[in-house]
C-alpha cells in the first residue's frame, strides 16, 4: 500500500490545488454554466426529430396520408428554432453567467453580447441566384456556436470594465431601476459594439473576410478533430476521473469546456441523420453521457448491483440500497462519496479503466460498423441505459444492447477491487463491534 498512499498524497498535495483553481476560474464556470442553457431548447428539437424519423414500419405512410406529405418538413420546425439558433443561445447564455461572477447587470451585458456577435456575422446568405442579404442560419447554429463563445467573453469583459470603472451615465434616485439600468448600459454598450464593427471591418479588409472563417480554420477545425479521436477521447475520460476522485466535478469540469467540440459533432451527426446521410462521427456528447457514465461517471451502475447484491459490509449494502435508484438515472454522488471513491487508491483505478474499456469497446464497435452511431440526438443525461442508447441512435437496437455490454463490462473489472474494499469494511465493521463490546462491559464493571 506504500506506492497507493503516495499516489494519494500526489493528488492531494499537487493535483486538487491546480484542478480547484481551474474550476473556481470566472469564464470556464461561464461557459459551463452558460452552454447548459441550450441544453433543456436542445431536447425538445430532439423529442420532435425523433418523431419525424420513428423506425416503425408503415409510420412514414400513415402520417403522409393522415398530415399530407408536407408533415415531416411542419413536425421539424422546432428543430430548427433549437438546434439552428444554439449559438444565439449560448452567447446569451455566457455572458449572462459571466456578468452575475462580476456582480453587473446580467440581461444588459448578455443583450449587448448578442449584438456582437451579430456584429462580426457576415449578413450574407449564398444562393442558387447569387448572394442574399440576411441572417444565416448556418452561422447561428453550430458552426457560430466558438465564435459566440468568443464574443460573449469579450464584450462582457469589455462591458464589466466599463462598469465597475464608473464610465456610465447616471439617473436621477427618483428614475425607476429599469429605465436607470438601461441609460447605465447606453456608454458600454456603444463601446463594445464599436469594437465589434472594427473587428468585423479589419477581417473584411483581408482574404479571411470574417472572424467566423478565421475561427473555422484555425481554432474549431483542428480541436473538432483532436476531440473526435479515439485517443483525444481517452485523455478526456482520464482528466474526468482523474479529477473526480480528487473530489472534483470532473464532468463539469472538463466536459464544461470541451462540450461546444462535442455539441458541434453532435449537431453534424444530427444533420446527416436528417438529410438520410452516413453519420459522419463517432464522438458525440452523447457518447460520454451515454457510455462512460452508464448509473454515472465511471459506469457505476453495475458498481451499484454489486454493492446491492454482492456487499457484506453493512455501510456497503446501505449505500447499495441508497445509491441503486440514482444509478439507474446516471447519478452517482452516493457511491463516490459514501464508498468513497474519492481519495480512494484502491476504487480509483476501477473508476478509471472501467469507462476507458467500454468507450473503447463502444468506440470501435461503432467504427466497425457492429454498433450503431449515435444520430446527433440530444437526450437527457439521466436518461436510463438501454432506453438512452435505443433514443440516442434513431431506434437501433445495437446501441442498446452495446450499453448492457458495456454494463457487465464494467461489472467484471469493478468486482475484484470491490470484494477487497468489502473484506476491509467487513474487518472494520468486526473491529468496531468488539471495541462497542469491550467499552460496554467496562462500562458495567
Amino acid at each position: 500500500m506504500g506506492a497507493m498512499d503516495k499516489l494519494n498524497t500526489i493528488l492531494e498535495e499537487k493535483f486538487m490545488p491546480v484542478a480547484g483553481r481551474i474550476a473556481d476560474q470566472k469564464h470556464v464556470q461561464a461557459v459551463r454554466d452558460g452552454i447548459l442553457l441550450t441544453m433543456p431548447l436542445l431536447i425538445i428539437g430532439s423529442l420532435f426529430l425523433v418523431l419525424a424519423f420513428l423506425p416503425i414500419p408503415g409510420y412514414n405512410e400513415f402520417m403522409a396520408g393522415t398530415f399530407g406529405d408536407a408533415w415531416m418538413g411542419k413536425l421539424l420546425y422546432p428543430v430548427g428554432v433549437t438546434f439552428d439558433l444554439m449559438a444565439i443561445f449560448a452567447c446569451l447564455g455566457i455572458s449572462y453567467r459571466l456578468c452575475e461572477k462580476y456582480k453587473v447587470d446580467p440581461l444588459s451585458g448578455a443583450a449587448i453580447a448578442l449584438v456582437s456577435f451579430m456584429m462580426v456575422t457576415p449578413f450574407n446568405i449564398l444562393t442558387a441566384n447569387g448572394p442574399v442579404h440576411g441572417i444565416p442560419t448556418a452561422l447561428m447554429g453550430s458552426k457560430g456556436l466558438f465564435v459566440a463563445m468568443i464574443m460573449a467573453m469579450v464584450s462582457t469583459e469589455i462591458y464589466r470594465t466599463v462598469v465597475q470603472k464608473n464610465i456610465v451615465i447616471k439617473m436621477p434616485a427618483s428614475v425607476p431601476p429599469s429605465v436607470s439600468r438601461s441609460f447605465a448600459a447606453l456608454i458600454p454598450a456603444a463601446i463594445v459594439i464599436s469594437a465589434s464593427w472594427i473587428i468585423r471591418l479589419v477581417f473584411e479588409a483581408t482574404s479571411f473576410e470574417s472572424l467566423h472563417f478565421v475561427v473555422e480554420k484555425l481554432l474549431v477545425g483542428p480541436l473538432t478533430a483532436l476531440g473526435g479521436t479515439y485517443w483525444g477521447m481517452i485523455v478526456i475520460i482520464i482528466m474526468v476521473k482523474l479529477l473526480w476522485v480528487a473530489g472534483i466535478h470532473g464532468a463539469a469540469i472538463v466536459m464544461g469546456i470541451t462540450s461546444p467540440i462535442f455539441t458541434t459533432l453532435m449537431d453534424q451527426n444530427r444533420m446527416a441523420f436528417q438529410a438520410g446521410q452516413e453519420l459522419p462521427n463517432i464522438i458525440t456528447i452523447q457518447m460520454f453521457d451515454l457510455f462512460m457514465s452508464i448509473g454515472g461517471s465511471g459506469c457505476t451502475f453495475a458498481l451499484a448491483i454489486l454493492l446491492l447484491f454482492k456487499a457484506r459490509s453493512k455501510q456497503l449494502k446501505e449505500i447499495g440500497k441508497l445509491s441503486i435508484g440514482a444509478a439507474f438515472f446516471n447519478i452517482n454522488e452516493p457511491i463516490i462519496f459514501g464508498m468513497p471513491i474519492v481519495m480512494n487508491p484502491i476504487m480509483m483505478i476501477p473508476f478509471i479503466f472501467a469507462p476507458v474499456t467500454v468507450m473503447t469497446l463502444t468506440y470501435w464497435g461503432m467504427k466497425l460498423g457492429l454498433v450503431a452511431k449515435l444520430a446527433g440526438i440530444a437526450i437527457p443525461w439521466t436518461s436510463p441505459a438501454v432506453i438512452g442508447g435505443y433514443l440516442a441512435s434513431g431506434g437501433k437496437i445495437s446501441t442498446a444492447l452495446m450499453q448492457l455490454v458495456g454494463i457487465v463490462v464494467a461489472g467484471l473489472i469493478y468486482y475484484p477491487f470491490f470484494k477487497i474494499w468489502d473484506g476491509q469494511k467487513v474487518k472494520e465493521e468486526g473491529l468496531y463491534e468488539v471495541e462497542e463490546t469491550l467499552g460496554t462491559e467496562l462500562e458495567t464493571v
